[in-house]
């Protein structure tokens, strides 16, 4: 809490800016292969797009949505290892 007695603002996790060799993920239409998936992680909530590595049983995905206009896509789903080393790049600006 600050003096006043306010709450601060919270930020979660912030992408980096898109590095010029960057990797161009393939994004996809949700697939909706199961009904329980869990967030394990994601990006703060103050931007447009968030990302989120999605996990369930053995296979994890990223979900990027862009409230701008409106979409949400999906990597092809893969590994939990390899979602997470994917999720790791975008933050830091090494895949988009």
């Amino acid at each position: 809490m600050t003096e006043r007695g306010e709450i601060p603002d919270f930020h979660s996790l912030h992408p980096q800016p898109r590095k010029s060799d960057h990797i161009k993920l393939a994004w996809y239409e949700p697939a909706h292969r199961t009904q329980r998936i869990r967030v394990v992680l994601h990006t703060c909530e103050c931007r447009h797009t968030v990302y989120e590595l999605c996990a369930t049983a053995d296979q994890s995905f990223i979900r990027r949505t862009d409230r701008e206009k409106g979409t949400v896509h999906e990597t092809a789903w893969a590994l939990t290892a390899d979602a997470r080393d994917t999720f790791n790049r975008i933050l830091l600006g090494e895949a988009q």
